[in-house]
């Protein structure tokens, strides 16, 4: 605890050292990097997150074919370890020194998105440009109106199940609710003395909890950014997942541990369902590989809203790029048709371009597809109604954690449902 207080104190600090630089550096910037972009050979710094070894290949190349086809820009590749991520970008900003292209989420990136760090790029694309996105997944990059990133790849969450613990719980059909969930979770504990599932609590990690309470009807925040998810459904959404922590029903480890909890509890047969991308088939497959024969897969569980998440990873260009015009030009060059329907067929996610969703590759399967093919079109099919569940904030994560904190609290008896709600509410509306 003390060491994710300490991370914590040190991302809020560094925050609030780029506040006052970012104001400052807001303005009169542009002209002077597209001068030093003019005057000879550009080197856009790219940074991704964990993307090496496994697309390697497919970056080198992807890079080669655009210094090719634009002469006087270089790009240099950077790879970032996934945790290292938001420590190394906040560092670099502050410190004036960033890449010009950079590959985060628009959860973590919106929160520097007001600050102003990053170009607005409503003053760098046309409108030709932007419409070749899907228009709402474009949504999830924008903050007040502006668009502060460009969406690259996309996932949107299946629900993997062991067929092997169904058969043992007598449990025939797949839920498809939450509500459908809590039936079955008490099925699968009396008669396998196992989980049916895992999801955390954790405050930094997943916010699959927080989009459960949209899916099941609660609105998180009204139009002046207060809180508004202290109703009759926020209510109901606390009560569920108390209720299911109390009687036994989730592992206690939900409160401390991660999403990659979920992942290993599941290769090693302790849970009968698992809500993530299609993307880890292949890593249960390597992992635990009787897991994965004994594994089928059903569309994204919701709520009574039907509503179906998406989870987006996008690419942003920090204001202070020493060469915005050719940084603006390979971020569109990464994220163009042709690239996200490659990147997507290499990394088993979906591409956000429309044309490139269109592809038959989303669309047909043979009878005999692989688990792997099925879960890509169901995936696909998935997208024409997903949705950004949660609302992008400038401090998205601090919302999380005020819900998440008091809902352990809750979980764990120190509150009521009421108390935890009501102060889950103040302490948001109370945020500096």
């Amino acid at each position: 605890m003390q060491l994710r207080k300490f991370k914590q104190l040190a991302v809020f600090a560094l925050i609030g050292l780029l506040t006052s630089w970012m104001v400052s550096c807001s303005t009169g910037n542009t002209g002077t990097n597209t001068q030093q972009a003019a005057s000879g050979e550009a080197t856009v710094e790219f940074w991704t997150m964990q993307l090496q070894p496994q697309f390697t290949d497919y970056f080198q190349n992807l890079i080669t074919n655009f210094e090719n086809q634009n002469s006087g820009i270089k790009v240099n590749w950077v790879d970032v370890p996934w945790s290292a991520m938001e420590n190394k970008i906040l560092t670099a900003v502050s410190a004036n020194t960033p890449p010009d292209v950079v590959n985060l989420n628009p959860v973590f990136a919106s929160q520097l998105a007001g600050r102003n760090a990053w170009l607005d790029l409503d003053t760098k694309l046309s409108n030709e440009e932007r419409s070749s996105y899907l228009p709402n997944i474009w949504k999830a990059s924008t903050l007040n109106g502006k668009s502060f990133g460009i969406p690259w790849y996309l996932t949107t969450r299946l629900t993997i199940y062991n067929t092997d613990l169904l058969k043992q719980a007598g449990i025939t059909n797949v839920p498809t609710t939450y509500g459908e969930l809590a039936e079955v979770a008490q099925q699968i504990k009396d008669k396998t003395g196992k989980y049916a599932f895992f999801v955390t609590f954790a405050p930094q990690d997943s916010g699959e909890v927080l989009e459960s309470f949209v899916q099941m009807g609660v609105t998180l925040v009204d139009a002046e950014g207060k809180a508004a998810f202290n109703s009759p459904q926020g209510k109901a959404a606390f009560q569920y997942w108390v209720d299911l922590y109390k009687k036994g029903l989730l592992p206690r480890e939900s409160l401390t541990q991660g999403h990659r909890q979920a992942i290993d509890l599941y290769q090693s047969g302790q849970t009968a369902f698992l809500a993530s991308g299609p993307e880890f088939l292949k890593t249960i497959g390597n992992n635990a590989p009787q897991i994965a024969k004994a594994s089928a897969i059903a569309p994204q569980l919701t709520g009574d809203t039907g509503k179906k998440n998406v989870a987006v990873m996008n690419v942003v260009i920090p204001r202070a790029s020493k060469h915005p015009d050719a940084a603006v030009k390979f971020a569109l060059f990464l994220t163009n048709d042709e690239n996200q329907l490659a990147f997507a067929k290499a990394a088993n996610v979906l591409p956000s371009t429309k044309k490139a969703l269109a592809d038959s590759y989303f669309k047909d399967v043979p009878e005999t597809a692989s688990t792997v093919e099925k879960a890509r079109v169901i995936s696909a099919n998935q997208l024409q109604q997903a949705e950004i569940l949660t609302p992008t904030l400038r401090d998205s994560k601090r919302l999380q954690r005020a819900i998440y904190e008091n809902l352990q609290a809750a979980m764990l008896g120190q509150k009521t449902v009421d108390k935890a709600l009501e102060d889950a509410a103040q302490e948001w509306n109370s945020r500096a």
